[in-house]
């Protein structure tokens, strides 16, 4: 029963909490971390975290929900990802500051789309995966995105939207990823309902903490075993197959 956190941010863990979740991995059955990245010091922690440990697979990005960088600093950023190209299985964590809106209304979005812009034409000159922070109204404006560069293999993490998008991103074949609120979460228990399997895979988004049976303890991928049983029961599939499926998912679309 292997399991892949498909999106989670281990360089954002404190130093011995990150070493024994790595510890953990085997015990608990997990066979990588897809580890996403904040900006360029972010992205230069994981690409060393890989090469300390081959389970430790990362992706190179920009996380929308912060200040935007500037000309020079967003330059610097793509330098570093076409050096690194080789290292990095994924573009990623990009996309659009939806929570950071909630907060400050006024905030501009056009700056934000230019840099995903530019986000996206790198992954399709490198022909890499990306990983989108894309939610409710966000996710249409990404989904044009993508059919402007040509992107095929895009991957909506912890994906919140209406049944429209839901079916335009089914109908493209873009792939969404479950975090441990499907244990207590109706939204994210009626997107599983509705979202193929064959589309599907798992994350924590880690070091995030969640609610419901998990209140209060830290985030940890092998959270990910409640997810799948949780998947299991809303699809009425054999938990076995679920976890075959979801594993599978994972690899072949990261290539790992």
């Amino acid at each position: 029963m292997k399991i892949i956190d498909s999106h989670i941010h281990l360089d954002q863990y404190e130093g011995m909490r990150q070493e024994q979740l790595l510890a953990d991995m085997e015990k608990v059955q997990v066979e990588a971390l897809l580890t996403v990245s904040m900006d360029l010091p972010s992205c230069v922690k994981n690409a060393q975290l890989s090469r300390k440990d081959s389970r430790i697979k990362p992706a190179f990005g920009f996380h929308p929900e912060q200040a935007l960088p500037s000309e020079q600093e967003l330059k610097d950023l793509l330098d570093w990802m076409r050096l690194h190209q080789h290292q990095m299985v994924a573009v990623g964590e990009i996309g659009l500051p939806y929570y950071l809106r909630q907060e400050n209304p006024a905030i501009e979005m056009a700056g934000y789309i230019k840099i995903l812009d530019k986000l996206l034409a790198f992954a399709k000159e490198i022909e890499k995966p990306v990983i989108l922070h894309a939610v409710y109204g966000d996710a249409p404006i990404v989904c044009d995105l993508l059919e402007k560069h040509g992107i095929k293999k895009a991957h909506f993490h912890w994906f919140k939207g209406d049944s429209e998008t839901m079916a335009r991103m089914i109908q493209k074949r873009y792939r969404i990823s479950i975090t441990p609120d499907v244990c207590y979460e109706r939204e994210i228990v009626d997107l599983v309902a509705a979202y193929p399997l064959e589309l599907m895979m798992v994350e924590t988004d880690g070091p995030w903490e969640f609610e419901g049976e998990f209140k209060g303890k830290p985030t940890h991928p092998g959270m990910i075993h409640e997810s799948v049983r949780h998947i299991a029961s809303i699809k009425g599939l054999p938990i076995d197959h679920v976890y075959g499926i979801l594993h599978q998912n994972t690899k072949d679309f990261y290539d790992i």
